[in-house]
């Protein structure tokens, strides 16, 4: 009886997708939750729910947690920790919760101040369908089914392309065949969030795809509405505060001339900041004066600085909609001036230092071998990595005191984007054997740290010698929309983020696009205006393209000579344990005696790398001596390891040893082996036979004097 109340709760909907259908539950979980769905595809299976504060904080910012968690019992295993946990977020799910996070953040209330937290956990992963976008619609239905006041819902779809057919949602093996692997979310009319990798595709085949998924999503969307009509669910009703009227004509009165002065062509950011700084201050000197006088609250400073930076905007997008003319003097297509080096460390493999206006970036790549790739423990199939780029964002490079701990979310997000940026152009494992990190280090930051990121590791990676298909670079790109009005901006510095509509980010060739990332403040932006923008984005690209060639228009021809040489043989997989040894003393022996790294893959391919060719070199023929047959009728010079009454063991070739009988060490009677051999003695002896035991029986006295000479200046 208990059993059938529980099912009778449980109510469900579904969603098919390109032949796939994606089923979504509630009732049955978390019901503790405000709002809490099971969503399905396949056997993946994740758990998203939506939990809201009873009361609001005013923090001065949307208090929004999103979590996404990965437990490796979806998959069937066990954490591979010390402790046989989960441990720290793989980077993986850090970039699947700012997936989530992007999409829906912007569509709260603006004021609504409650804390709400999204937790997604995927808890059965097939390996066949990835479980991210199925997280994304999740935290949609969720925040439907809390009631929170949220101008969704959203859609989520990943599009795929097989020989120019559109896939909505493929799968992992099917996507290895894509030239295009986008996520987009958004709303019934508009697009909130794009994310996509590409194989140099041109901005026609982007927007395609765009189109493709957003009419899937309108379909997602329309199926939430019908699922929360069916439940009965409605959004808890909520007013915004209305803004202080005094409190914006104190601004317009104190801080009007001083903010626009800030916009009036400064491209130094300091004294910019200086300016904002003496805005605040004089404002809040007057609120203190009218306070005093009339006996009322002061207000606190976060409350300024919030209605500060909200008239801040408000001038700002007005100046670059009226006169076209950016703060800093900019038109709005036009780029910060650009200055390139490379070869900037001596002693790293290649480097390369990109500015742009006062956004500053050095990117250090390092090569290495096979056991240098990064293992990865996730409920992904990708096991490991052997291309990283690796983001830093120290305080320093924004003029401010920071702990130095590691990295956050958003410098996760920064680095895979730079990273995935340059995968397309790198070249394949067989044609460059090597395993490769990029560094960023941020040394100045005014916007776009991420496009400058992408720009430097394409330059580190070319100044190390990786034979890249063609060079990449990256821009940014912002909107102010107000109505029908709207300007979309090239090479956005801080400011123009912090206030403007739009994130846009775009990297590629002259060619195509290999990333893209958007992200949008508002609710929603039209195709038309992103094919608006990813053409000015292209022609901007282009132009920072060029700056780039004039500095390194090739990958140069050799590698650094601190790099590592990689030479590459193979051995039968039989003789992979030979080369390993017991318990690894074999390899850790040669490793110690010639200083080279040794990885050795199942298929019986050793890749062997030194800085040094000497050290390279005598590993090889070592490894190669090791993997050597003992052949009949072979003549070695050998040396004595070990007497036995009968006769003399000789080790002919490392690690292989056949037996000298004491009848065959000399052409007369032997009466003791030790009369006429000793241990460490040098012996020029003849494989007389190979038993059908795979024993190796040597001869001493059949070896002839024409055999012999070869070997004779040897044996001392």
């Amino acid at each position: 009886m208990q059993t059938e109340n529980i099912t009778a709760t449980i109510k469900e909907t579904e969603i098919v997708v390109d032949g796939k259908t994606i089923t979504i539950k509630t009732g049955r979980t978390a019901k503790q939750a405000n709002g809490a769905v099971e969503v399905y595809c396949g056997d993946t299976m994740v758990l998203v729910t939506c939990t809201e504060s009873k009361t609001p904080r005013d923090l001065g910012y949307f208090p929004l947690l999103v979590d996404y968690e990965e437990k490796l019992y979806a998959v069937g295993r066990i954490p591979g920790s010390f402790g046989r946990r989960e441990g720290r977020a793989p980077d993986k799910a850090i970039l699947t919760c700012r997936l989530i996070d992007r999409p829906i953040r912007p569509l709260f209330k603006e004021g609504y101040m409650n804390d709400v937290q999204v937790v997604a956990t995927t808890m059965s992963a097939d390996m066949e369908n990835p479980p991210d976008t199925l997280a994304i619609l999740g935290a949609s239905f969720a925040i439907e089914l809390a009631g929170l006041p949220f101008s969704g819902p959203i859609g989520a779809v990943r599009v795929g392309r097989i020989e120019g057919r559109m896939i909505a949602n493929p799968t992992y093996s099917e996507m290895e065949n894509s030239d295009i692997d986008l996520v987009v979310a958004g709303t019934e009319n508009s697009i909130m969030m794009v994310e996509a990798g590409c194989d140099l595709v041109s901005e026609k085949d982007i927007l395609a795809a765009i189109d493709y998924a957003h009419q899937i999503i309108k379909r997602m969307v329309q199926s939430q509405k019908q699922f929360c009509r069916e439940l009965g669910k409605e959004k808890k009703p909520f007013e915004a505060p209305t803004p202080n009227a005094e409190l914006k004509d104190m601004l317009k009165q104190h801080c009007t001339e001083t903010l626009k002065a800030s916009m009036d062509g400064v491209t130094d950011k300091m004294v910019r900041s200086n300016l904002i700084e003496k805005a605040f201050n004089d404002v809040k000197a007057a609120i203190a004066e009218l306070a005093e006088e009339h006996e009322v609250r002061k207000l606190s400073d976060s409350y300024i600085k919030n209605a500060l930076e909200y008239y801040e905007a408000d001038l700002m997008r007005a100046q670059v909609l009226e006169t076209g003319r950016r703060a800093d003097g900019r038109k709005c297509n036009e780029i910060r001036p650009i200055t390139v080096e490379c070869g900037v460390l001596p002693r790293a493999h290649g480097t390369g230092l990109f500015t742009r206006g006062t956004t500053q970036v050095l990117s250090v790549a390092t090569l290495g071998i096979g056991a240098d790739a990064q293992r990865l423990d996730s409920i992904d199939p990708q096991t490991e990595k052997r291309y990283m780029h690796h983001y830093n964002f120290p305080g320093f490079s924004v003029g401010e005191v920071k702990p130095m701990r590691g990295p956050g979310r958003r410098e996760i997000g920064h680095g895979a984007l730079a990273e995935r940026a340059l995968m397309p152009v790198l070249p394949s494992q067989d044609e460059f054997p090597y395993v490769i990190r990029v560094v960023s280090e941020v040394l100045e930051s005014n916007g776009s740290t991420s496009m400058a990121s992408t720009c430097g590791s394409s330059l580190s990676l070319m100044d190390a010698g990786v034979p890249l298909k063609c060079a990449i670079g990256g821009i940014a790109m912002g909107l102010i929309l107000e109505g029908e009005k709207f300007a979309i901006l090239s090479d956005i510095q801080g400011l123009e983020d912090f206030l403007g509509d739009m994130d846009f980010k775009v990297t590629g060739s002259k060619e195509g696009i290999t990333a893209l990332q958007m992200d949008i403040k508002i609710e929603g932006i039209s195709l038309e205006i992103m094919k608006i923008a990813l053409e000015q984005a292209r022609q901007g690209r282009i132009h920072i393209l060029e700056k780039m060639e004039a500095v390194m228009p090739a990958p140069r021809p050799e590698l650094s000579k601190w790099a590592p040489r990689i030479l590459t043989i193979t051995i039968n997989q039989e003789d992979i344990g030979t080369v390993i040894g017991p318990g690894g003393k074999m390899i850790r022996r040669i490793i110690e005696e010639t200083g080279a790294t040794i990885d050795i893959e199942d298929d019986g391919t050793v890749r062997i790398g030194s800085v040094d060719s000497e050290g390279g070199e005598a590993a090889k023929t070592w490894i190669l001596n090791l993997v050597k047959r003992v052949e009949p009728g072979v003549v070695y010079l050998g040396k004595v390891t070990r007497i036995i009454p009968v006769g003399a063991f000789v080790e002919v070739l490392p690690g292989k040893e056949g037996m000298v009988h004491i009848s065959q060490l000399e052409n007369r009677r032997v009466e003791k082996v030790e009369d006429v051999v000793a241990v460490g003695q040098k012996v020029i002896v003849k494989v007389k036979e190979i038993d059908d035991r795979n024993r190796v029986n040597l001869t001493m006295k059949g070896v002839s004097p024409e055999e012999r000479e070869p070997f004779e200046k040897l044996l001392n």
